[in-house]
């Protein structure tokens, strides 16, 4: 019954193991031909996976040195510029300090060089006014007394008198 009933399903016992035993040659030509020349490529491909994979890490890993030496540039010339931006700072104060300390001498010089001018133009008006007032007193005397005087002897006595009254310094 058993035999019919495999019969029933249309299974054919002789082409049934010829189907087989062709499998099985099939089978032994690709394991032995087939199958080692496959798993070579298979292994090649593999490799060749794990070398991109790798370099793809390495450059991975560069870029991130890379990276990260650009930042250590970037804060190298952020500092440096930092420095430069301090120096000229201070150079500027300093330019204007020394502006400020040159313009106080100038200052002083000129102050000094005007005081003494003042005190050169006081000292002549004074001598000038001596000598005009002297003038005028040897040209009052000479209407008063109607003669003309030694103007060097009156001169030395205008001198004398104006030396004596004038208040003491000091």
């Amino acid at each position: 019954m058993e035999a019919e009933g495999i019969a029933a399903l249309g299974i054919n016992w002789a082409q049934l193991i010829a189907q087989i035993i062709n499998f099985g040659i099939v089978f032994a030509i690709l394991a032995f031909l087939g199958f080692p020349w496959l798993n070579k490529k298979l292994k090649e491909r593999e490799m060749k996976i794990k070398e991109s994979l790798e370099q793809a890490e390495q450059v991975k890993a560069q870029a991130a040195s890379a990276e990260e030496e650009v930042k250590k540039q970037v804060e190298a010339g952020r500092k440096e510029g930092q420095e430069i931006v301090a120096r000229a700072m201070r150079s500027g104060e300093e330019l204007v300090q020394k502006a400020q300390e040159q313009a106080k001498v100038e200052g002083a010089a000129l102050l000094a060089k005007a005081k003494a001018d003042i005190s050169h133009e006081r000292d002549q008006a004074i001598v000038e006014i001596r000598q005009q007032f002297g003038d005028l007193t040897i040209a009052a005397a000479e209407k008063v007394i109607d003669r003309s005087l030694d103007k060097e002897a009156h001169k030395q006595l205008i001198e004398k008198i104006l030396t004596d009254s004038q208040p003491k310094q000091g």
